[in-house]
């Protein structure tokens, strides 16, 4: 897939993103709602025989806030659009798939970071065989720990489209982790929604 920003300057990248996002069959206020909403569930979902509350009886690690987010984004917009939106099946597809274009399914990366984002250090190298694709739509989201909230929230929400060049990964042969350039998180990236 040619890159949207091909041969394109830095300065043109923020009118090539506005672009992308304004074409997707998902608005700024339909993402938001989406992500927001399944955080308040994190919350309000009982666990256990017992019931027990996440931040009020089990405060899990950043890794399983992410998780439950992952899981949680594809099945509140497939409940809001069925047979449209429905989360990933099979390794090849990204983690929210539109079924009437795949074009537009979106890869939902999240982090406790206050403002950047990361992939595994795969994110940095080529696609492989039978697995998904690394540039199209991305939805970010970053969340509070529990370490710094007893009420931890959504902080920033970013709504783009990544290419799999924009990965870097890091240069020790141990290193499991990817990252984004400054201009590619600020230009590739719309901010939907920050928290006041």
């Amino acid at each position: 897939m040619t890159s949207p920003y091909s041969n394109l300057p830095v300065e043109r990248w923020l009118s090539v993103t506005q672009t992308l996002v304004d074409r997707h069959p998902l608005d700024a206020e339909t993402i938001v709602d989406a992500v927001l909403s399944s955080w308040e569930s994190i919350f309000a979902s009982r666990l256990g025989t017992k019931g027990f509350y996440i931040g009020k009886d089990i405060f899990p690690k950043p890794q399983i806030m992410g998780f439950l987010l992952h899981e949680l984004i594809p099945l509140e917009l497939a409940a809001k659009y069925p047979g449209i939106w429905r989360g990933d099946r099979s390794a090849v597809e990204k983690d929210l798939v539109y079924l009437p274009d795949d074009s537009f399914s979106i890869e939902v990366k999240t982090s406790s970071h206050r403002n950047h984002i990361y992939g595994n250090r795969s994110y940095s190298q080529g696609t492989s065989k039978g697995k998904k694709g690394k540039s199209g739509y991305y939805l970010a989201v970053n969340f509070e720990k529990f370490s710094v909230s007893q009420n931890p929230a959504i902080r920033l929400i970013r709504f783009g489209w990544l290419d799999a060049s924009d990965w870097i990964g890091q240069k020790a042969a141990t290193g499991q982790q990817s990252r984004l350039l400054a201009d590619v998180e600020k230009y590739k990236l719309l901010t939907v929604y920050i928290k006041a």
